[in-house]
């Protein structure tokens, strides 16, 4: 099983957070993993975008040139995946940001109102973790068991206070999911 994903948005939306998260679940499930971040120089707002791979097998680039899967968790990043997107592709969509529909016909779309699901379970700023719930269970890439542990490595000790509601975000996008 290889993997290749792509998650996009904007600065401030937990992409490059997410795509840190996934690698390390990923590595903890004995995979193999490659990270590849992107970010403008702006502080919130601007693109935000991570390329990752996991893989049962060796990786021989860590480039994400051409995803199985994307995320789009903000309306100026559908372009951008949809024109990278492998054919046949899954392009997961945060349908709260995102009215916009793909005009590729040959992708699935699957929608996810992330945003909404997130400020439900207390903050906006979960979003992220649902859509990693819902990737996980749309692509099989993560089995997710040692998630809670993962967050706990990965937050510092001031933060650990959110993992139950990062926890339960995750399990919302999860199960939002068909």
């Amino acid at each position: 099983m290889t993997e290749k994903s792509f998650f996009a948005g904007f600065g401030g939306q937990g992409i490059v957070s997410l795509g840190q998260i996934w690698v390390y679940c990923a590595m903890k499930e004995g995979k193999n993993v490659t990270f590849f971040p992107f970010y403008g120089a702006e502080k919130r707002g601007g693109i935000a975008r991570a390329g990752v791979i996991v893989s049962d097998g060796e990786i021989a680039s860590p480039l994400v040139t051409v995803p199985d899967s994307a995320l789009v968790m903000n309306s100026d990043s559908l372009p951008v995946c949809e024109a990278i997107l492998k054919e046949g592709g899954l392009l997961l969509l945060n349908s709260t940001l995102v009215k916009e529909r793909p005009k590729r016909g040959d992708v699935k779309t699957v929608t996810v109102e992330a945003t909404a699901l997130a400020e439900e379970i207390g903050n906006a700023r979960f979003a992220n973790m649902v859509a990693l719930g819902a990737m996980a269970k749309l692509t099989g890439a993560l089995a997710l068991t040692e998630v809670e542990e993962i967050l706990k490595n990965f937050f510092s000790a001031d933060k650990h206070k959110f993992i139950p509601m990062n926890i339960k975000a995750i399990r919302a996008g999860y199960d939002a999911v068909a």
